[in-house]
């Protein structure tokens, strides 16, 4: 399709063609483009813009092409500038001069706002799906796990005792806000640009409203520069979609240290591991490292965006045709990041002793030895000096606190009494944390319980 011809005397050097096209990447909008012509050219047609008949044979021919690139029958130009003019041209040369006036009213800068919006909240709505079913294995993960103890770590040194389930379900909050942000960011996009045009709407008597509607947005963009020319409903994504991926990152470097042997927490399933060409007795958590790796990737993709838009003047620029290959690349990383993590995540083994026997070695009960001093009378400084230099006794005599002697206690303090050993037993350290929020199994089920029913009313 000539769409210069009328101004220009020379053809676009070849190269430069290419340069210039973004069918490459923006073919995969073909639907959306379809579906956002249909709903203008009835509304051109019900406001007396263009004739009924001419609105009925466009959108019979639009519905045609869409089913013909998906059955194959008519496969996308790669020479074509973008999707909107390979649809507008095949749409030309099928009914001559009645499918030239689909564009009457709009333009590519509003046309291409509209196919990314429509395109993006069906892609929010498919990472929605993938990240409700990893919060719900989490949520799974942690049922059988309420009562395995573990070393709680600050610093990553062994800190205070509590249950996998516990720290499991501390990722199944993140992931819950990585999902309130997604809904947010989706509502916010949901506004309709198509209207806005070039840059200033235009002269004839267009009902965006009823646009709105047949396209099911939210609401009517307010200001004509704003739609065509900025890109923080992307920004914004890709910001969630970062947040998500760190998220995955951190409890893959988890995994990574659980399963080496140094911790020997866990055991990833064979399916979820590789080997070593050389070292035969290796299996390396290559999954969770890639992971990890394709974090930076994700920030690569919004740092891509940031820097393009912080210097653009109102209103459209081609800078923002850069915007989609940053976009499709951060969703389809997530994407398969999310739905390899889920079935690693559902089929590792949990070394449930060895992660009690780690808890056993590093005094992370201090603290309810502490307390059951404060709780006999001792200001709770006291407890602490107290039970710190039951720690150092301890090293210096390679004990634990579970195995000094009553005598022994008693040396520090007069008011220990036999059931010291009951208080710092791990079981009971977690057990007695019945605080919402706590490790205790009992607050945990009840927490896996309120996560499920969100995911469910979120559904």
């Amino acid at each position: 399709m000539d769409l210069w011809g009328a101004r220009f005397k020379k053809e676009l050097n070849s190269e430069v063609n290419s340069f210039n096209s973004c069918i490459s990447f923006d073919s995969v909008f073909y639907k959306e483009d379809i579906q956002g012509s249909i709903a203008h050219v009835t509304m051109l047609a019900k406001q007396n813009i263009i004739e009924e008949n001419d609105a009925k044979v466009i959108k019979e021919t639009l519905q045609n092409i869409q089913k013909d690139i998906e059955t194959g029958k008519l496969v996308i130009d790669r020479n074509a500038e973008d999707i909107h003019m390979f649809i507008e041209g095949e749409l030309t040369k099928r009914i001559g001069d009645i499918g030239k006036k689909l564009h009457t009213a709009r333009s590519r800068n509003d046309q291409v706002t509209l196919d990314t919006r429509l395109y993006l909240r069906d892609q929010i709505d498919t990472l929605t799906k993938a990240l409700k079913s990893l919060i719900k294995t989490f949520c799974y993960k942690a049922k059988e796990n309420l009562e395995t103890v573990m070393p709680g770590y600050t610093h990553m040194q062994r800190a205070q005792p509590i249950t996998f389930a516990h720290h499991l379900m501390a990722y199944s909050e993140m992931f819950l806000r990585d999902l309130g942000r997604l809904e947010d960011t989706k509502k916010r996009m949901n506004v309709l640009p198509l209207g806005s045009c070039a840059l200033a709407t235009t002269t004839y008597p267009i009902d965006r409203y009823l646009v709105q509607e047949l396209l099911e947005f939210d609401s009517v963009s307010q200001n004509s520069l704003d739609a065509v020319s900025d890109r923080d409903y992307i920004i914004e994504l890709l910001s969630n979609i970062s947040m998500i991926m760190m998220h995955l990152s951190r409890i893959s470097e988890e995994i990574i240290l659980w399963s080496s042997w140094e911790f020997k927490f866990i055991e990833l399933d064979d399916a979820f591991s590789t080997g070593s060409s050389i070292m035969p007795q290796k299996k390396n958590p290559d999954i969770t490292e890639l992971i990890r790796g394709k974090t930076g990737r994700v920030y690569g993709d919004l740092m891509q965006l940031l820097t393009v838009m912080k210097g653009l003047p109102l209103a459209y620029n081609k800078d923002t045709q850069e915007d989609k290959e940053a976009v499709f690349d951060a969703l389809e990383t997530s994407f398969v990041c999310i739905n390899t993590f889920v079935p690693m995540l559902e089929t590792l083994k949990v070394n449930k002793q060895n992660m009690k026997e780690a808890a056993s070695n590093g005094f992370i009960n201090a603290t309810d030895c502490a307390d059951y001093l404060t709780k006999k009378g001792v200001p709770f400084r006291s407890s602490y000096k107290i039970t710190g230099q039951l720690v150092g006794y301890c090293i210096d005599n390679h004990k634990t606190l579970e195995t000094l002697s009553l005598e022994e206690y008693k040396k520090a303090s007069t008011l220990f009494e036999a059931d010291i050993y009951e208080a710092i037993s791990f079981e009971n350290c977690v057990k007695n944390r019945k605080i919402i929020g706590g490790p205790s199994p009992e607050i945990v089920q009840e927490h896996i319980k309120n996560v499920l029913q969100k995911i469910e009313r979120k559904d």
